[in-house]
């Protein structure tokens, strides 16, 4: 963490519900297993990884190349993931490890972008604890049996650490090809998580989350530390076994005011960072429709703040008082704009980022489904050729 960002985490105090305060807090000291950092052939402390581009631009120092990596570059858009994933479904293909390394490395072979996202889903640590899940396609995960009531929470199953060894195989196997290109790990923040859970399936508005907070705050609290500690579990797996940096995706907080972000959501997603601020690797913190958000998503405890496609990077840096790196934040949308259009949209990003400590270059979302790999490989080209100075 960088020092601007400790000191923020660290003077923040997150307002929370009285409900079980002394038992949620030993609960965090309880899930967090074998504190102590990271072993001695990690990548981040053999020399592969420490000095690459992304992990110098995420520490706020001044890398060797502009560093670039796409939220969603493993998926639809490449023809060797279709390929690949032929037949098998969604959740299965997260969880055969030769097949969730294999997608993961695709678009670092393809691109040449600065780091690897790994493939998996955000409902992953769900299925994983045994809670009854799956991805429908065309409308994403979707639960057996929703999770709305104190007796549902107190029923969820807990998620072990045997469970998570086809993740940590998966993340072994990556490593072992990537060499000096750093690996990201990621997991699905709890507000998210807790929000598919109560609504059972994906939702515009996330009603039923909103009103939980409110209306039964203690089965809210009980259903966010519950989603914490599994994803902050996942993410623990993914960094134990080689990846440089994780990644806490909070897609749903923007439906959420600044109030309710910081009393109800705030506490759970510093839970989940819990698990994993020992071992060391930067932390970065992404969601979409966020900008008013972003102070109280840094102080959460994190390194870098991902920006989405809204907010020009400049002002997101006035806004958190130039206090931490930034990732982001090119408009999926003008992927398949003409040439000269992204270029010079690129550029601006490039511009606005540089008022940042550190600017690490991605979308401003995931990369769309249609988009057209050949695109993606001349933007990192471009990116590269912008002197990081």
């Amino acid at each position: 963490m960088t020092p601007s960002a400790a000191a923020h985490a660290g003077t923040t105090k997150f307002s929370t519900s009285d409900h079980g305060a002394a038992d949620d807090a030993a609960a965090v000291d309880g899930a967090v297993a074998g504190a102590g950092g990271l072993d001695a052939g990690h990548p981040l402390m053999d020399g592969r990884t420490a000095d690459s581009p992304l992990i110098t631009a995420y520490r706020g120092g001044k890398p060797s190349r502009r560093p670039v990596w796409f939220m969603r570059q493993a998926g639809r858009s490449l023809p060797e993931y279709l390929k690949v994933r032929e037949g098998v479904a969604m959740l299965d293909s997260c969880l055969r490890p030769e097949l969730a390394s294999e997608i993961t490395l695709q678009p670092v072979r393809r691109h040449d972008v600065d780091a690897a996202i790994f493939f998996s889903d955000i409902v992953i640590p769900l299925k994983l604890a045994g809670v009854g899940v799956d991805i429908v396609p065309g409308v994403g995960p979707v639960l057996d049996v929703p999770v709305r009531t104190a007796a549902d929470v107190a029923a969820l199953p807990q998620l072990t650490w045997e469970a998570l060894e086809p993740i940590r195989e998966a993340v072994r196997l990556t490593v072992a090809e990537l060499g000096n290109t750093p690996l990201i790990g990621f997991a699905g923040a709890p507000f998210t998580l807790a929000a598919y859970m109560v609504e059972g399936k994906p939702s515009r508005d996330h009603l039923g989350p909103r009103t939980m907070m409110h209306a039964d705050p203690e089965t809210w609290t009980a259903l966010a530390n519950w989603a914490a500690d599994a994803s902050g579990m996942f993410l623990r797996a993914q960094l134990e076994a080689g990846a440089s940096a994780a990644q806490l995706f909070d897609s749903w907080a923007g439906s959420l005011g600044l109030a309710d972000y910081q009393r109800y959501v705030a506490p759970a997603s510093s839970r989940a960072l819990d698990h994993v601020r020992d071992l060391g690797a930067p932390l970065i913190h992404f969601g979409t429709g966020t900008s008013e958000l972003l102070v109280a998503m840094r102080d959460v405890g994190v390194d870098v703040v991902g920006v989405d496609y809204r907010l020009p990077l400049d002002e997101a840096n006035r806004r958190l008082g130039g206090t931490v790196p930034l990732q982001g934040n090119i408009d999926p949308a003008l992927l398949s704009a003409p040439w000269e259009i992204l270029e010079a949209h690129v550029r601006d990003v490039i511009a606005a980022g540089s008022a940042a400590p550190g600017h690490v270059v991605n979308l401003g979302h995931g990369v769309p489904p249609e988009t057209d790999p050949e695109v993606l490989t001349r933007v990192v080209e471009l990116i590269h050729s912008i002197s990081p100075e």
